[in-house]
C-alpha cells in the first residue's frame, strides 16, 4: 500500500474508531504512533531508534507550549464556578417576568438565559442540564409542546460555544494559527444574530399555532410588588420615577409608611432612585463609550502615529516629512451615532412614562439579577477587543469575577468551589491531550502524503471560491452527525486550512462560518449531545426522539444563518477589521 493510501486509511480509521467508542485523545496518539512508525519503518534499524518517537515528543513539547492554550483552563474555571454557584434561579424568574407578556414568554426567556448563561460559562453541557431543570418542567406544567421545550433549551445551550469567550474558538486560533481576538471580534455579531433567529423562530410559531405555548395563568405573571409600594404610589405619584423624585425632596410622607415591619428610610429611597436610573444609565454608557472610542480614543492613536513618523523623519512622498494622515470617525458616523441617540431618547422617554409599580419591581428584579453578570462578562469581553489585556489575561479576570460573585451570592462553599476545580483540571486535560493526539496525527498524516492527495483531490474539480466553501462547510456540517466539535476541529479542520490561501478565502470568516455550523453537531444524532444532556434531567415520559424531533428546526435555522453570513460577510468581518485593520 502507498503512503498516500496509508494516509486515507488513517483518515477513515480515526472515525470509526470514534464511532465505536474509543477516547478521541489516545486515539489520535494511537493511531499516529503505528501509522507513523510505518512511514519511517526502515528494516536496518532498532525499534527503539524509530523516528515517529522523536516526532511524538517534538509534537508534544510544541503542544504544551502553545501560549494560545494557556487561557483555556481559567475560561473553564470561570465557567464552573458560575455553574456551581447556581447564580441562574433569579435571573430566569425576572426575566420570564419582564417577557410575560410576549408569545411563549417561558421559551423566550428560557433562550435570553440560555444566551447569557452561556455567554458567561461556555459550558454546554453545565448550561443545557441546568435550564433543563430550571425551565423544562415549568414550560411542560404551563402546557407547552414538548418539542418547543426541549427545542428550545437545546438549541439556545449551545450558542456558549459561539458566543464569546468560548473554548472553542481558542481552540480553533491555535489550531489555524490565529489570532484569538480577531476571532472574538468576528464571532460576536454572528453569535448575537444565531441567537435572534431562533427567538424570531420561537415567537413566530407561537403565534402561527397558539397551542403550543399557551398564554400563562395569572399566577405566573403576577409580579410580586410589595404592600408599601402601593402605598407609596399613593401618596405621591403612580409613575414610580416621579414619585421617588418628589420623596428624595420631601421625604416625610415615604418615611411614615411602613415596610415589611420597618419604616421606609430615606437610604431606602436613594437606593430605589438610584434602581430607577439603571436603563438610563445603560443607553447613556453605551454612547458615551462608543463616543469616546471612535472619536476621542481614535483620533488620539492617529495623532500619537503621526507624530511618531514625524519624529523619526520618515520620508513622505515628496521627500520631505511625511504628511499627517487623515483620521477621524469613518463616513456617515454622525449620522448613525445621532440616529442612535434620537432612538435612545425616545425609549427612555416610552420606558419611564409607563414605570409603573410594576416595572419598576421588574427592573429591580432585572438589576440584581442579570446586572452583575452582565458587568463581568462586558468587561472581560470588552478587555480583549479593546487591547487592554491578551485573552489570557481576560481569562484570569473573568475566573476572578465569577468567585467574587458567588461569594458575593452566597452559593459556593469549599465542596463546591473544589469540584469545579476538578472539572476544570479534567477538561483542561482533556483538550491539551486532545492537542497532543492532534498534532501527532495530523504530522504523520502529511508525512504519508495524505494532506497532498486530499489537496490535488480538491483541486481537480477547478471549482470556485464558492464552491469550495459551500463543500467544506457541507462536509463539517455532515461530520457533525457522528463527531463532536473538538474532534472536528483538530483533526479535519487542518486538512481545510491549507486549502484557503488557494481559493482566497479570508480563514477569519471561514472559521466563524464552521463556529456555527458546528453548533448543529450538538443538535445532530446520533451524537446529539445536547440531547443526551437534557434526557438526563427530563421526566420519564418525555422521550428521546422528542427531543430530537425538538432539535431539528433549529438545525435549519443554523443553515440559514451561515447563508446570510456569507452573502453579507461584513456582519463577520466589520468589528475585526474595524478594531485591527482589515
Amino acid at each position: 500500500m502507498s503512503d498516500p493510501a496509508l494516509g486515507l486509511t488513517m483518515l477513515a480509521l480515526i472515525v470509526v474508531v470514534i464511532m465505536m467508542g474509543f477516547p478521541t485523545a489516545f486515539t489520535l496518539m494511537g493511531l499516529g504512533m503505528f501509522f507513523g512508525y510505518i512511514a519511517f519503518y526502515e528494516p536496518h534499524q532498532l525499534f527503539t531508534d524509530n523516528k515517529v518517537f522523536d516526532l511524538m515528543v517534538q509534537r508534544t513539547y510544541g503542544a504544551m507550549t502553545n501560549d494560545v492554550l494557556i487561557s483555556i483552563p481559567l475560561f473553564v474555571l470561570m465557567g464552573y464556578v458560575m455553574e456551581r454557584g447556581a447564580l441562574v434561579d433569579k435571573m430566569f424568574y425576572s426575566i420570564q417576568l419582564a417577557f410575560r407578556r410576549v408569545p411563549a414568554s417561558l421559551a423566550v426567556a428560557t433562550l435570553i438565559v440560555c444566551t447569557f448563561w452561556g455567554i458567561a460559562s461556555g459550558l454546554v453541557g453545565a448550561v443545557v442540564v441546568l435550564m433543563g431543570v430550571i425551565a423544562f418542567n415549568p414550560m411542560l406544567r404551563a402546557g407547552y409542546d414538548v418539542k418547543l421545550a426541549s427545542g428550545v433549551i437545546t438549541a439556545g445551550g449551545t450558542l456558549g460555544i459561539l458566543i464569546p469567550p468560548s473554548v472553542m474558538i481558542i481552540v480553533y486560533a491555535a489550531v489555524a494559527g490565529q489570532s484569538v481576538v480577531k476571532l472574538y471580534a468576528a464571532a460576536m455579531f454572528p453569535g448575537f444574530f444565531l441567537a435572534f433567529l431562533y427567538l424570531v423562530y420561537i415567537v413566530g410559531w407561537a403565534m402561527i399555532n397558539p397551542k403550543i405555548a399557551p398564554p400563562l395563568s395569572e399566577e405566573l405573571t403576577r409580579v410580586p410588588v410589595p404592600t408599601w409600594m402601593r402605598k407609596f404610589q399613593s401618596a405621591y405619584s403612580n409613575n414610580m420615577l416621579v414619585g421617588l423624585t418628589s420623596a428624595l425632596f420631601s421625604p416625610s410622607r415615604a418615611t411614615a409608611i411602613e415596610a415589611d415591619k420597618e419604616r421606609i428610610s430615606y437610604w431606602m429611597l436613594c437606593k430605589d432612585f438610584c434602581a430607577a436610573l439603571v436603563p438610563f444609565a445603560l443607553v447613556a454608557g453605551t454612547l458615551w463609550l462608543t463616543w469616546w472610542y471612535v472619536v476621542i480614543h481614535q483620533q488620539a492613536a492617529a495623532e500619537a502615529a503621526v507624530s511618531g513618523v514625524q519624529q523619526l523623519g520618515t520620508p513622505g512622498l515628496g521627500g520631505g516629512p511625511a504628511a499627517p494622515a487623515e483620521h477621524g470617525p469613518p463616513e456617515g458616523f454622525y449620522f448613525w451615532f445621532g440616529l442612535c441617540v434620537v432612538a435612545g431618547v425616545l425609549m427612555l422617554v416610552r420606558y419611564y412614562w409607563r414605570m409603573d409599580a410594576d416595572r419598576f419591581v421588574v427592573l429591580k428584579l432585572l438589576t440584581s439579577s442579570v446586572m452583575p453578570l452582565g458587568i463581568l462578562t462586558v468587561v472581560v469581553l470588552a478587555v480583549i477587543l479593546f487591547g487592554i489585556t491578551t485573552a489570557t489575561e481576560s481569562a484570569g479576570v473573568g475566573a476572578a469575577g465569577a468567585f467574587l460573585l458567588a461569594f458575593q451570592a452566597r452559593t459556593l462553599d469549599w465542596k463546591r468551589t473544589k469540584e469545579a476545580v476538578f472539572l476544570t483540571a479534567k477538561t483542561t486535560a482533556m483538550v491539551c491531550w486532545l492537542f497532543v493526539g492532534s498534532a501527532l496525527f495530523s504530522g504523520v498524516f502529511a508525512i504519508l502524503g495524505g494532506q497532498a492527495l486530499v489537496e490535488q483531490w480538491v483541486l481537480s474539480f477547478n471549482m470556485t471560491p464558492v464552491q469550495f466553501m459551500i463543500l467544506s462547510q457541507v462536509i463539517i456540517f455532515l461530520l457533525g452527525w457522528p463527531l463532536e466539535w473538538t474532534e472536528i476541529i483538530v483533526i479535519f479542520v487542518p486538512i481545510f486550512l491549507p486549502l484557503l490561501k488557494h481559493f482566497n478565502i479570508d480563514p477569519i470568516l471561514w472559521g466563524t462560518l464552521v463556529f456555527v455550523n458546528l453548533q448543529a453537531a450538538f443538535l445532530s444524532p446520533p451524537v446529539a449531545m445536547s440531547a443526551f444532556y437534557l434526557k438526563g434531567v427530563s421526566p420519564p415520559h418525555v422521550t428521546l426522539n422528542q427531543i430530537f424531533s425538538g432539535m431539528m428546526p433549529y438545525m435549519v435555522v443554523i443553515i440559514v444563518c451561515m447563508v446570510i453570513m456569507y452573502l453579507w460577510p461584513g456582519m463577520t468581518l466589520w468589528l475585526p477589521n474595524y478594531l485591527y485593520g482589515g
